[in-house]
């Protein structure tokens, strides 16, 4: 990454050991400095330092190497960093930048402080997370950073310009650079660095005391040798670490032999019932954190995945499919499934991440979940009033519908709650469920303008209302029923347009009664919840884009199996029917209160209609792609009665509106709709999806009547309604590509 004016004149490394020799090296190898010097106790390592160009030049004294350096990275033991600090007080230019990359960071704040009087706006502190096993300067790697990452700790008052330079030579060494708080850097560390390399070092100390140590070793599985690997660390080094984020480690040692003593007692009473929870919570919390990097180890921003679509244009729809399971039923399995007396079993449930984000949010609150196994899920209930605390913030992902039904279940639990999520959900308002929550009792605090995290206090007697919705949304009013049945008395809600009835059928499948008056759904507190078994259908909503690109595609004929046909969902199919498509309805059924079908659809000529305001509420997720056959149509379609798309993962009115004008077609649009004249030609070009998956689903669907190549970006969260959705759209015709990284 060398660029003709390095980011700095002079760099002073004090210390060349691996981290010391290697960023030595990397800031050498790319140019990022005219001059390194190096600095070490160690006259012999600063002399190869040299020999192997390392460095640039050997300073006798460490008060010599900072002279005149505009950058300064501390490399030395984090217990003797207050004696450098003050040998290179007298000679640090005012200007300079001071950095280090110990472990801990809290000891070296406090080191700063003792000897410069406060922390100014160009210390910042920092930290690679990267290392080896192998020491000194003949270990030093250029390369050791490569995608590995550096936490920075900048104080409150950091000098931007300063961060900024950093920031760059970290990157120019090929790191990613996230930034958080010293305190949290120490606690995250303790928890996912310290305590490993302590469990390995007091692991390796007892079984060498063993009387048959030589054969444990000697026997020792692949996952032992593995784990023990870190004992082989440098002992004066975490000997310092531990010292010195003395208080950070001890609070998640307590922590760990607390639960691990849990785990002794459960063994010594033959509890399978623990050890199963324990087990199956910790597999599933390392899949999915892994998966959706959220509240985890080094990032405390959300560095989203960057997934791009790009999509070749024509092609017919053809083939016998299913698409994956019901996304709203399978949210509420897993929520009625945990808060029942028994074993609830569920087939078809819908692996996406959204989903899962929502199966991980209830074992964090002690319910043992076996599975996600092919759609398999066995969910041990722990009853109406059986969830724990959990330990930390309930990440939900982008999963709006989560983050409103688990507002209305947490709201009389007897511990304190909070709900976050991803960039997106952080900006969706949660008022309309907080609102009337309140109005019930809760205790809920939000962010400004109502948006997440929801912060949940435990203990309060909820009582029922009636609550008149202003706008139909089965989230809100799935909200108040689940909240419902722990209020005193009866909860009712009355809509103003039939939305989808999932949690009142399924409330009743769990043996729970809920009374049906007209608009009205109403509960009555106190009861219980009792296990059983259900099966998803196919989610109509996720095969609306293929019933859109059958019908709109030349020569297609293609079959879905297993299609929800819940009443409260089938809009997409009257209104597709509506404008002429070829929609064939066979071997309707009923399963587990659920009336499911396969479909026939065939490309056919479509119509541009005026879409019932009644539809409106039982299609409200299609309607991105219903825009895209209404493009397709021949004449004018006009949608009102809307409003509800504007809250959605994006304002979906608008970002199709500006994703059609991207490819030549001119909409129309209203507060509360859109108009939309069919026969326009589809170019090619590119559409920004703004993250919203059916966004970016929709224009694969438009490339089958475009003129050009289409680019859709911002396509990652694709994977929370619709893991396979490319496989599965390639297989039928479309010609899709999926770019990016993770």
């Amino acid at each position: 990454m060398a660029s003709s004016e390095p980011l700095f004149k002079r760099v002073a490394v004090i210390g060349l050991g691996l981290i010391g020799g290697s960023l030595a090296c990397a800031i050498r190898r790319n140019g990022l400095a005219r001059t390194v010097v190096g600095a070490d106790q160690r006259s012999e390592e600063l002399q190869l330092g040299k020999e192997l160009g390392v460095i640039d030049h050997a300073a006798s004294t460490v008060s010599e190497a900072v002279r005149g350096a505009d950058l300064v990275v501390l490399a030395v033991p984090v217990r003797a960093t207050r004696a450098v600090l003050e040998q290179i007080r007298p000679t640090l230019e005012a200007d300079a930048i001071l950095t280090d990359v110990g472990s801990t960071k809290s000891s070296f704040v406090n080191d700063v402080e003792a000897v410069f009087g406060s922390l100014s706006p160009r210390i910042i502190p920092g930290h690679p997370i990267a290392g080896s096993e192998k020491s000194g300067i003949r270990a030093a790697n250029p390369e050791l950073f490569a995608n590995h990452k550096v936490i920075l700790t900048p104080p409150d008052d950091v000098s931007q310009p300063h961060l900024a330079r950093l920031k760059a030579l970290w990157e120019g060494c090929g790191a990613t650079v996230l930034t958080m708080s010293v305190a949290y850097h120490d606690e995250v560390l303790a928890a996912t660095s310290h305590l490993p390399h302590l469990i390995a070092f007091s692991l390796v100390d007892t079984l060498a005391g063993e009387d048959e140590n030589m054969d444990i070793f000697r026997y020792a599985a692949g996952g032992f040798r593995d784990f023990t690997r870190i004992a082989a660390s440098d002992p004066v080094m975490w000997h310092d670490i531990f010292l010195s984020n003395r208080d950070a480690v001890l609070r998640v040692i307590d922590h760990f032999t607390h639960d691990l003593e849990q785990l002794r007692t459960a063994i010594a009473n033959q509890d399978s019932a623990t050890l199963l929870r324990v087990f199956s919570r910790a597999k599933a919390a390392r899949e999915h954190f892994s998966k959706m990097l959220s509240g985890q180890a080094y990032v405390t921003n959300n560095s989203e995945k960057q997934v791009t679509f790009r999509l070749q244009p024509g092609g017919a729809i053809t083939g016998d499919i299913r698409v994956p399971g019901d996304k709203s039923m399978s949210h509420r399995s897993i929520m009625l499934g945990a808060l029942a007396d028994g074993v609830t079993e569920v087939k078809g449930f819908l692996e996406g991440e959204d989903s899962l984000a929502t199966l991980q949010a209830f074992r964090d609150m002690g319910v043992t979940i076996e599975g996600p196994d092919d759609g398999f899920v066995r969910i041990h209930g722990v009853g109406m009033h059986g969830l724990q605390a959990p330990r930390g913030p309930l990440y939900l992902g982008n999963s709006g519908t989560a983050m409103r039904l688990f507002a209305g279940l947490l709201a009389a639990q007897p511990f304190d709650s909070e709900l976050t999520g991803d960039a997106s959900l952080s900006g969706r308002p949660m008022g309309r469920v907080a609102d009337p929550l309140r109005a019930m009792g809760a205790v809920i605090d939000t962010a400004e303008g109502g948006r997440p995290p929801l912060k949940i206090r435990g203990g309060q007697k909820l009582s029922g209302i009636h609550y008149e919705m202003p706008v139909a949304s089965a989230q809100v009013k799935s909200c108040l029923l689940l909240a419902g049945l722990y209020a005193e008395g009866s909860t009712s809600v009355t809509e103003p347009a039939p939305t989808r009835d999932h949690t009142e059928r399924m409330l009743a499948g769990f043996g729970y009664h809920v009374h049906r008056d007209g608009a009205t759904a109403s509960v009555s507190g106190g009861g219980k919840l009792t296990a059983t078994n259900i099966d998803v259908p196919a989610d109509i909503s996720s095969s609306a884009f293929f019933l859109v690109a059958a019908s709109i595609a030349p020569g297609s004929d293609l079959i879905l199996r297993h299609v929800g046909m819940n009443p409260t969902r089938v809009g997409v199919i009257n209104i597709l029917n509506q404008m002429g498509a070829s929609i064939e309805i066979l071997d309707e059924r009923e399963i587990g209160g659920e009336p499911v079908a396969d479909l026939r659809v065939r490309s056919a000529e479509l119509q541009g209609i005026d879409i019932p305001e009644d539809q409106v509420p039982l299609a409200i997720d299609e309607f991105p792609v219903l825009f895209i056959a209404a493009a397709c149509a021949n004449g004018r379609t006009v949608l009102r009665g809307a409003e509800e798309l504007r809250v959605k993962e994006s304002d979906r009115i608008q970002v199709m509106a500006d994703g059609l004008a991207a490819l030549g077609v001119d909409t129309t649009v209203t507060p509360d709709g859109i108009i939309i004249d069919g026969g326009q030609t589809i170019g090619g070009g590119t559409v920004n999806s703004h993250g919203d998956h059916r966004i970016a689903m929709s224009f694969a669907v438009a490339s089958l009547r475009a003129a050009g190549e289409i680019t859709v970006t911002d396509c990652a969260n694709v994977a929370t309604s619709f893991p396979g959705f490319v496989e599965l759209a390639q297989g039928t015709g479309i010609n899709i590509s999926a770019e990016g990284t993770e």
